[in-house]
């Protein structure tokens, strides 16, 4: 018995305990080691799933729920102790009080006293500025705390859908890292588990690929790209020109992609991609491209969409066999 108790311990998942930050801090610093700490969790998390797939399916299974109950602790906790440390600066998330406290925040960030002032003078351009700065980053600090908020429950159900699709079909999510480069790099996966080996494109070499494809038939893409990026207000540059910053964007940074990219995949690829989801119905893309044109069925793309993976972004993982 003894024995087995050990086996079993060196299969539990271990997830690190988020300790308090003991430094004094500015607001500007705590609001960038709250977006590193989420970023932290994030990783942690793909990397236990990983860690977690390993055994009989039964043993995965039980390994899964308990990452994943205690990645929901982790984050429960971990936003309520950034709740507490914005709270020292003013804000707080009580009913009713939501605006004015994000009033404080912002102007902390900016650097302006939010004690009484007597000074009724016209703030000066470069205060505008700095609140105007602090305004779009403390928004963005509540979006991330509102989201994960509700992420918790959202994530469980959604991950709990997705596998009662995938397990009948005997399939499973492999786990991708969550930077920016997730679609292209699931793709990649694919491609290697495809071939029995190495992919013949690497995630980087898939977005010049999309890209180039994109140019050759912006007649295609433009009106979706218009549509997908409506204007706030007026562009000084084409729509054109627009659309090919877009596209440098895809070929040289680490830009999410989307319906767009998966378009020109299933085409650069002449492959059928098939996108399971635990939050939206499944998409097929390319179905032309079932068969190699012989008659002979051609292997397919497939992969999974997670709207609550990972705080506020979208998330493409590679679907494997079990």
């Amino acid at each position: 018995m003894e024995d087995t108790r050990g086996v079993e311990e060196k299969q539990s998942v271990e997830i690190p305990e988020i300790t308090p930050h003991k430094k004094q801090e500015t607001l500007e610093e705590i609001l960038s080691r709250h977006r590193k700490e989420i970023t932290q969790l994030q990783n942690n998390e793909v990397a236990l799933k990983k860690a977690a797939a390993k055994g009989s399916k039964a043993e995965q299974k039980a390994k899964k729920k308990q990452v994943e109950e205690e990645i929901s602790r982790l984050s429960a906790k971990l936003k309520e102790k950034h709740a507490e440390e914005l709270a020292s600066f003013g804000y707080s998330s009580n009913n009713g009080k939501e605006k004015g406290n994000l009033d404080t925040l912002v102007r902390a960030i900016a650097g302006v006293s939010v004690t009484g002032q007597t000074d009724q003078s016209k703030p000066s351009k470069s205060v505008k500025r700095r609140e105007k700065r602090a305004q779009e980053e403390a928004a963005r600090e509540q979006r991330i705390q509102e989201e994960q908020s509700k992420i918790v429950s959202d994530r469980m159900i959604e991950s709990e859908k997705l596998e009662s699709k995938l397990e009948p079909l005997g399939l499973t999510v492999n786990e991708i890292k969550p930077d920016g480069h997730c679609l292209y790099s699931a793709v990649e996966d694919q491609l290697a588990l495809i071939s029995g080996g190495t992919s013949p494109y690497t995630f980087q070499e898939l977005r010049e690929m999309v890209a180039a494809y994109m140019r050759k038939h912006s007649s295609d893409f433009i009106p979706f790209f218009l549509s997908e990026n409506v204007a706030d207000g007026a562009y000084d540059d084409s729509p054109a020109e627009r659309f090919e910053n877009y596209c440098r964007e895809v070929e040289s940074t680490a830009a999410w992609g989307g319906q767009l990219e998966l378009g020109a995949l299933t085409h650069c690829l002449k492959k059928h991609i098939m996108i399971f989801s635990g939050s939206f119905p499944d998409v097929e893309m390319g179905k032309e491209y079932k068969t190699d044109g012989t008659g002979s069925s051609n292997s397919s793309i497939m992969l999974s969409y997670h709207r609550h993976a990972f705080g506020l972004g979208e998330h493409y993982n590679s679907v494997v066999p079990v």
